[in-house]
């Protein structure tokens, strides 16, 4: 009798678990108005995520990491400044000059 019991409310939290983690996916309201920003500082994110794995992998020095990182923190920047001049927007010409240095510093990365 307390199998099934357990089993149930185990359902039960798995069940609100998964609930309260589907508004942590949404795109919050910063996420929708400024989408170009988004992809910029998402792609940053990444790209810092690949440094920091291959530094650990040893495939990157610290200092081509520091050299890296510091890259990517111009090119972030470079986005809030231009973000700040066109009233928190970037403009297609500016998503595609920041796409440009991000390839470049991808390209850096390695794979």
């Amino acid at each position: 009798m307390k199998l099934p019991i357990r089993l149930l409310s185990a359902a039960a939290v798995l069940a609100l678990m998964s609930l309260s983690a589907a508004p942590a996916r949404a795109d919050t309201p910063w996420q929708t108005h400024h989408p170009r920003r988004e992809q910029v500082n998402n792609r940053l994110a990444n790209q810092n995520r690949r440094i920091r794995q291959q530094v650990r992998q040893g495939e990157l020095t610290h200092r081509q990491a520091a050299r890296l990182h510091r890259a990517d923190w111009r090119t972030r920047m470079a986005e809030r400044r231009m973000a700040r001049r066109n009233g928190g927007y970037i403009t297609p010409r500016q998503k595609r000059l920041l796409n440009r240095r991000e390839n470049r510093a991808s390209r850096r990365i390695g794979h």
